[in-house]
């Protein structure tokens, strides 16, 4: 039925998501509107993954949304994010299902959940 999903996170400050979801998670911006100026809307792209960021200054900083990013390495994860000065409001954990997980925060107070398979 369905093949792909593809989130939209709303932001008050699109620039500073931006920033964020490229500069420290390593996402690419894919496409822009308009293509002159000032963005309203972005696509940014990690590998298979999909993430528009649309500009919303109605938006107020919350947990409105949040993301699973999966990785080989929780641990090393979350040290490159806090280096890069990332609130980790989880400290990396196993859990009784098999993963190892932690969470951040975006710079909107989302939250970014990190995961990996226990091995």
């Amino acid at each position: 039925m369905f093949r792909e999903a593809f989130p939209i996170l709303s932001t008050p400050d699109l620039g500073r998501a931006m920033r964020f979801y490229c500069d420290v998670l390593g996402f690419e911006s894919q496409y822009r509107f308009p293509t002159e100026g000032e963005p309203e809307f972005v696509t940014l792209r990690l590998e298979s993954l999909k993430l528009g960021l649309g500009a919303n200054p109605e938006v107020r900083p919350g947990r409105h949304f949040a993301l699973w990013l999966y990785t080989d390495d929780v641990d090393e994860a979350v040290g490159r994010l806090r280096a890069a000065g990332v609130p980790i409001l989880r400290e990396p954990q196993d859990m009784p299902w098999g993963e190892r997980i932690a969470t951040a925060a975006d710079p909107d107070d989302n939250q970014i959940h990190l995961g990996a398979a226990i091995t």
